[in-house]
């Protein structure tokens, strides 16, 4: 597919939907099971179930690393969610997160070829998260958290990383950190710099803010400040000294190299680049206070931080989260390739390293195209998702 076709399908979102498109397309549900094999006789049946599948569970029994070959069990991703942070919604609870976590899957299936389900669990108990998917491990081969609030979005994520001997990520932080890296690589090209001198911003140091850091911090960048509702994070606020072992806490020790106090002004003044995942709007006096050419990633759905129009006054690059506008941070230009490359290699973590690998091949794809309003490819681009998958199971390998 060319660019200019994958533009012109991209500016199709832009289209009104309709309350009959919407509900239409959610009657019954959007996904479905279908069978691999022929089921239209006898012998078919003998062969899918009994009594042929009997020998099938008999080698199983005889050897358990069969059923990596011999069911889908190891292919298969579980979206799962409590419904406590969905969308822009936030805690809608389990039955009104299903429809959100049919459509993640839908998209495994789509864009990485993976079979996927979902299970929207009614508890936000970590530990009973946990032990259900404990007890479910026979039945899936990967796990991605979808829209849990924070902070019990990062103790998840840790336990189960523990528990389980296969892959597990919160794409709500990994995936829009991964692209948010791979956009940013692009994003200094254009305004010829380099990403270890950038001075970085993040508005929002919840799920995706902390993850958003901790990749740039993995990336060579060590000026990233970070901002929460109360101000700029840094190691002399008393509410982090007074929690040593939160993700804040720990964030705050390896980040803000300048001793950055105060709130957005303070935190903006002289910086190259706003990468806002946030609910808080950006106010133009803080925009004009930032470096020349800045870089200014308004992510918040569906109002960014800050209009494209707006931004463009002061910033040379502008993204957003928004399919409407250029340069959309999409995390479903992470999350398929990510999952499908580290189950190609058999790997049991997705680790820093991977996640490294994803943004880079992301990034490499718009390269040969690159310009301020085409940063990152198109999230219809059928290249994405085949040429992280080689990126990250060629890191898991080398692991």
């Amino acid at each position: 597919m060319s660019i200019d076709a994958i533009t012109a399908t991209d500016n199709s979102a832009a289209t009104a939907l309709t309350e009959d498109e919407i509900f239409g397309a959610h009657q019954g549900g959007k996904l479905s099971v279908t069978s691999t094999v022929p089921l239209s006789n006898k012998r078919d049946l003998s062969i899918a179930y009994t009594p042929g599948v009997a020998e099938v569970s008999r080698a199983i029994h005889a050897r358990p690393e069969l059923a990596r070959t011999l069911t889908w069990a190891e292919r298969l991703v579980v979206v799962v969610s409590d419904g406590t942070a969905v969308l822009g919604l936030g805690n809608i609870g389990a039955s009104a997160s299903l429809p959100v976590m049919e459509g993640k899957s839908a998209l495994f299936k789509t864009f990485g070829d993976l079979d996927s389900i979902p299970l929207v669990l009614n508890t936000t108990d970590v530990d009973e998260i946990v032990e259900t998917l404990v007890r479910l491990r026979p039945s899936f081969g990967a796990v991605n958290l979808e829209d849990i609030s924070a902070p019990r979005c990062f103790e998840l994520e840790e336990k189960l990383i523990e528990a389980l001997d296969c892959p597990v990520m919160h794409d709500d932080q990994h995936g829009t950190a991964v692209v948010a890296l791979a956009a940013l690589t692009n994003a200094a090209k254009v305004t010829g710099r380099g990403l270890e001198g950038l001075k970085v911003v993040v508005s929002g140091a919840g799920a995706a803010g902390i993850a958003v850091a901790e990749i740039l911090l993995a990336a060579g960048i060590s000026d990233v400040v970070l901002l929460d509702s109360r101000g700029v994070i840094n190691s002399g606020r008393e509410d982090l000294a007074a929690s040593p072992g939160s993700k804040k806490a720990d964030i705050a020790g390896r980040s803000n190299p300048r001793g950055v106090t105060g709130g957005p002004a303070e935190a903006l003044a002289g910086a190259d680049v706003f990468i806002g995942v946030s609910s808080s709007k950006l106010d133009e006096s803080h925009l004009a206070s930032m470096n020349e050419d800045a870089i200014v990633f308004a992510l918040s759905n569906p109002d960014p931080e800050v209009l494209p129009e707006v931004a463009v006054k002061y910033a040379a690059v502008v993204a957003t989260g928004r399919s409407d506008f250029p340069n959309q941070i999409n995390n479903v230009l992470a999350f398929p390739g990510i999952f499908r490359g580290a189950l190609d290699a058999g790997a049991r973590r997705i680790t820093p390293a991977m996640k490294l690998a994803a943004a880079r091949a992301i990034a490499d794809l718009a390269a040969e195209d690159l310009s301020a309003d085409y940063i990152v490819p198109s999230p219809l681009d059928p290249r994405v998702a085949p040429a992280v998958t080689a990126a990250v199971a060629a890191a898991a390998e080398a692991e």
